[in-house]
């Protein structure tokens, strides 16, 4: 038997099924040439650039100086996710309870115990094309069959209850719903949300619902389908502190679920992280239940950068980019610049902007598509328009 044989064998099919994160992939390789001493226009990490507020960042410390280091239930401490449900009850109109609220260790933990608890192998998901990086791999790891839905870039990759439903069959188990998307920054509806919660309720199909930039909406009321309270029982609601707050490193998530997947989801995750980290869950506390000025000055903030992005981007000839009305990227087409000084695609063409302009970028192929970029333009006004510049450079000289 070759080495190499024996190696595949060691390693367990769930995990030959799944990729490292494609994003993750791009920070460590920009992270190695910062150490080296180059310096960059980091476009590539989709995290805010501000700090954690003091507030937030003083409930930590206390903790830590009050003794609060030790193990918590699994859920979570009660009176976070009390506050959990309050808050989400206050902005998007919800009703659940502390019980129907678990805490986690980021919002992708909570998203991953939700399609464990889910899917069967053979059940189909359907994920919205672009999609985050995690979903599909997410889906995979559990054994179920992604199922892709594409929107079309002319419509601003915006997603309808009609065109879901289309893909909707017999072995339909969920659909992941992302909006504000990463990374098209695409915004549902709130009819069409209402629609999609409706057939998909009927139907028996849960809708998990990744509310990571729900806060982040910049064409409206921000909307969550926990506001509609009649399709509960088929509603998984994916929570991430990590933007709304600007506390990605801290790793708080959490879900609000039907108590039957709850359950399950409590059951996985006390057989792998058992409770999130008791200090980071003060943090979050402090979260909730303080000021929330933050989130009004960070979505002003972005606007305003997102306006300078694409104001940049279009005086690139040849480049084109819908207009984002959430989150915090751009995803520009660049498939006119293919062929042109070599360029073989999208990933070469990241691996060009990195090692030639110094400027990160995310591969559309990451999610889903092949003639995009994806730009976080969540960084300084300085960092952005230098990258730009070193962009628009590197596209003029093909």
């Amino acid at each position: 038997m070759s080495a190499t044989t024996t190696a595949h064998k060691l390693v367990s099919d769930r995990i030959n099924r799944i990729e490292v994160s494609a994003t993750l992939a791009i920070v460590s390789e920009a992270a190695k040439m910062k150490a080296s001493g180059i310096e960059l226009a980091d476009f590539g990490a989709g995290e805010p650039h501000f700090s954690t507020p003091r507030h937030i960042k003083d409930a930590a410390i206390n903790a830590i100086n009050t003794d609060f280091t030790k193990y918590t239930g699994v859920p979570g401490i009660p009176e976070l996710r009390e506050a959990i449900v309050k808050r989400h009850a206050a902005d998007f109109g919800s009703n659940y309870t502390a019980g129907e609220c678990i805490v986690s260790t980021g919002g992708k933990l909570a998203l991953f115990n939700a399609v464990q608890t889910l899917v069967d192998h053979g059940d189909e998901v359907i994920i919205p094309v672009p999609y985050w990086v995690s979903f599909k791999d997410i889906v995979n790891y559990a054994g179920g069959k992604c199922v892709y839905v594409e929107t079309q870039e002319s419509q601003g990759f915006k997603l309808t209850a009609a065109l879901l439903e289309r893909a909707m069959t017999d072995r339909t188990k969920a659909i992941i719903l992302n909006t504000p998307g990463n990374p098209s920054g695409a915004v549902m509806e709130p009819g069409e949300m209402r629609e999609l919660l409706r057939i998909a309720h009927e139907r028996g199909i849960y809708v998990i619902c990744d509310e990571c930039y729900v806060y982040l909406n910049y064409a409206g009321q921000p909307t969550s389908a926990g506001g509609f309270k009649e399709f509960k029982e088929h509603v998984v609601i994916i929570g991430s502190l990590s933007k709304t707050y600007a506390m990605t490193g801290w790793r708080a998530g959490y879900a609000l679920a039907p108590l039957p997947v709850l359950s399950g989801m409590a059951k996985l995750q006390s057989q792998s992280t058992s409770s999130s980290n008791a200090i980071t869950q003060k943090a979050m506390l402090a979260a909730m239940t303080g000021p929330q000025d933050c989130i009004t000055e960070f979505k002003s903030a972005y606007i305003k950068l997102r306006d300078q992005a694409l104001a940049g981007l279009a005086e690139i000839p040849g480049m084109t980019c819908q207009k984002p009305h959430g989150a915090f990227y751009v995803y520009p087409n660049v498939s006119a610049f293919f062929g042109k000084g070599g360029i073989k695609g999208a990933g070469d063409m990241a691996k060009r902007l990195l090692n030639e302009a110094h400027v990160v970028v995310v591969p559309g192929e990451a999610f889903g598509t092949t003639e995009h970029l994806r730009l976080s333009y969540a960084v300084s006004e300085k960092e952005l328009q230098g990258g730009l510049a070193s962009m628009k450079k590197f596209f003029a000289a093909l």
